[in-house]
């Protein structure tokens, strides 16, 4: 009888023990982390976008030109219009028109170009970002990290943030653009 409870005692023990990293594994670990944060505190970051910028003056000023002469055409129009024939009328009309159309197609262009440019200096910077936060998810076992900066999260407990391992990670790497 001694042997049968000893025995029970036992097993029951190691069921208990056999049932906590059962019971550990079959609640996932979780954490998140704000990318919004990581990208204002990354030096990479904050060149690419500072790069971005100044690309960008570029192409303002030259759609600022662009509408420059467009506002000159008119008021030189306007001042002469009394002046000129029904057909010079329609013939710098056109013309205007015609400079619209061209500010306008031009401003599309520089917009698809500044897109395409943004994604060719931020994309690095998100891989690295995405290879950081992928490390540390395997490091520290968790199944799922969420992007707080998504909007997804409202609210959680800030022990499970890991965006300052993240941005530690990110700049001992030397993280660059």
């Amino acid at each position: 009888m001694r042997n049968v409870l000893a025995t029970l005692l036992a097993t029951g023990a190691l069921s208990a023990a056999a049932a906590a990293p059962a019971a550990a594994q079959a609640a996932p670990k979780l954490a998140y982390v704000n990318t919004q944060r990581i990208l204002a505190e990354l030096p990479a970051a904050q060149q690419a976008q500072e790069t971005l910028q100044r690309e960008l003056q570029g192409y303002q000023q030259e759609l600022g030109k662009l509408e420059e002469e467009i506002k000159k055409m008119i008021a030189d129009f306007d001042q002469q219009q009394r002046m000129l024939s029904e057909e010079a009328r329609q013939t710098q009309l056109q013309a205007i028109q015609q400079k619209q159309i061209e500010y306008r197609q031009r401003a599309m262009e520089l917009e698809q170009q500044a897109g395409k440019r943004q994604q060719e200096l931020v994309q690095p910077v998100m891989t690295q970002i995405q290879t950081a936060i992928e490390e540390i998810r395997e490091q520290g076992n968790y199944a799922l990290i969420f992007d707080a900066a998504a909007g997804a999260i409202i609210a959680a407990d800030t022990t499970l943030d890991v965006t300052d391992q993240v941005l530690t990670r990110l700049k001992a790497s030397g993280s660059k653009p």
